[in-house]
């Protein structure tokens, strides 16, 4: 780098807004770890930074809409003379291409998830003002004959950019005691009204050791828990070797044991499964005190996982496998492949397997063509599945998905709002059952923050008054619990750490309790 090019650098803030999933949150940290170590500034003020960077979500229209309500504002400051460079990272980007630098002339640049690794020469480009093309400022998927599906994970510079935050010890002391871990990047299932794998790719899974090092360094740095992530996380299957064409050449595996030819994996290849790697990961960092994981599908969820996280008490009990719906026509139309009796037949071998498991759901509400009597069955599902929570959208038609080509969006506004709020007051029902049940218990919890009541507390604290300091976690079912402490030195130390609750009070979506110093 260039002395010019360091000064335009230097001092530079950065404002970053994530909007989406876990894999955009995970992205984000990843983004901002590449950008510090080249030395920009990071800061919260969106108004007055250098740079602004959204990581945008295509899966919801509410969070695109957002994007584009922010992207005006900045093109409004833009003419009135504010020098900001403005990029546009994630999925939205990938779904519209190069229409978004035409349609919003504000946008200095676009990059797709699955080109984050150049993402440093696009900004440097925009923050010297380097005359560029269109097509140089932008990096997607679509560009890159190396983004294609037959590219192995670790032959992948993305796969450095992963490993780039565990081996920071600087970032990973300011990013607190939990961190994500990709295992996989894109899906393969083609869910109708979905557009992750347009967005994201085909499905690549990564090589269980390189996963091990990220794991081990994570925690030498203070981890406390790791979140494994994929869209279809259980799907992960990594092929060890080289499988062979028809002519005997050498040729790149694309999948879980499918080479580019479709040519099975040989009995002489090694392969680790989902379940391998859970249990290489607890097995091998032994440091690490809690191991998650999302999002699973339900289908090809095999005993040999759920019997994993039985033996392996550092691997917690619970399990997010959405729904979707709880009509067969439904799934059918959303390409789910399963129906609604397999669907619960494997929440009954969870449960049966690993009796204090907790699951958690997603259901789209008002899908093309939902009838009273398709909803009816979706409530049925709710009330057989018990979820500890469930998260339920209603559909909305996205652009670059099957479902807005194929079927009609027949369903009114009014009856999806209806719906929506019908399903999430049953599931707030369910939902306080299952957490009265651990009243009177005493549960695992890992702290993470003060909680909500604290941190908006006001006023003026009275002399002869307690001050009441809350602090927020989760149990290893994924059940938020919060519990009082006397003072903030006493909730600083217990930040990041697992502590014992004794439940004492519980309501939808939430345990209450005390620090155990004795039996409940």
């Amino acid at each position: 780098m260039s002395i010019k090019e360091e000064q335009h650098i230097a001092h530079k803030t950065i404002y970053l807004e994530t909007f989406g999933c876990q894999m955009n949150e995970l992205d984000s940290e990843l983004v901002q770890g590449q950008l510090t170590a080249l030395g920009y500034i990071f800061g919260d003020d969106r108004e007055s930074a250098d740079v602004v960077l959204f990581n945008t979500c295509s899966v919801r229209e509410q969070a695109e809409n957002k994007v584009l309500s922010r992207i005006g504002k900045l093109g409004i400051a833009k003419k009135n003379g504010r020098e900001v460079v403005v990029g546009l990272l994630g999925c939205l980007p990938e779904r519209e291409g190069k229409r978004l630098l035409g349609t919003y002339p504000q946008i200095d640049f676009i990059c797709g998830p699955s080109e984050l690794d150049r993402l440093p020469s696009l900004l440097h480009n925009a923050m010297v003002g380097e005359m560029v093309s269109a097509a140089e400022r932008s990096a997607l998927q679509g560009n890159r004959s190396r983004r294609s599906s037959s590219l192995s994970a670790a032959e992948d510079n993305l796969e450095l950019l992963d490993l780039s935050r565990a081996f920071d010890p600087d970032f990973r002391q300011q990013s607190g005691k939990s961190a994500y871990v990709r295992i996989t990047r894109g899906c393969n299932k083609f869910c109708t009204y979905c557009v992750v794998p347009n967005t994201r790719g085909a499905e690549v899974h990564r090589p269980p050791d390189t996963i091990v090092d990220e794991c081990r360094a994570l925690v030498k740095s203070g981890t406390v828990e790791i979140t494994l992530l994929g869209q279809t996380v259980n799907h992960y299957r990594y092929t060890h070797g080289i499988a062979m064409n028809a002519e005997g050449r050498e040729v790149p595996q694309i999948g879980p044991g499918i080479s580019a030819f479709k040519k099975p994996i040989e009995e002489n290849q090694k392969v680790t499964t989902f379940a391998m790697l859970l249990r290489k990961i607890h097995d091998e960092v032994p440091e690490l005190q809690r191991l998650r994981f999302v999002t699973s599908y339900p289908i090809d969820f095999g005993d040999d996982i759920l019997n994993t996280m039985r033996d392996c008490p550092r691997i917690c009990n619970y399990l997010h496998v959405p729904a979707q719906s709880g009509s067969n026509a439904i799934l059918k139309k959303m390409n789910r492949g399963y129906t609604v009796e397999e669907y619960l037949k494997f929440i009954e071998r969870a449960r049966t397997i690993i009796p204090d498991v907790e699951i958690a759901g997603d259901i789209i509400i008002g899908f093309c063509g939902e009838t009273e009597e398709d909803y009816e069955a979706t409530r049925e599902l709710l009330r057989k599945a018990r979820f500890k929570n469930n998260f339920v959208f209603h559909y909305s038609p996205r652009p670059g998905t099957v479902a807005i080509d194929r079927f009609e969006d027949d369903v009114p506004r009014e009856v999806k709002k209806r719906r929506l709020n019908e399903l999430l007051a049953l599931g707030g029902e369910i939902s306080e059952s299952v957490h009265k049940a651990y009243e009177g218990r005493v549960v695992e919890v890992f702290v993470e923050r003060l909680s909500p009541k604290t941190s908006q507390q006001k006023g003026v604290e009275l002399k002869w008054e307690q001050p009441s300091i809350q602090l927020s976690g989760r149990t290893g079912g994924d059940l938020i619990c919060v519990f009082d402490v006397e003072s903030h030195e006493k909730a600083t130390l217990l930040l990041g750490t697992l502590v014992q609750v004794c439940i004492t009070s519980s309501a939808a979506l939430l345990l209450k309790g005390v620090l155990q110093a004795s039996e409940c």
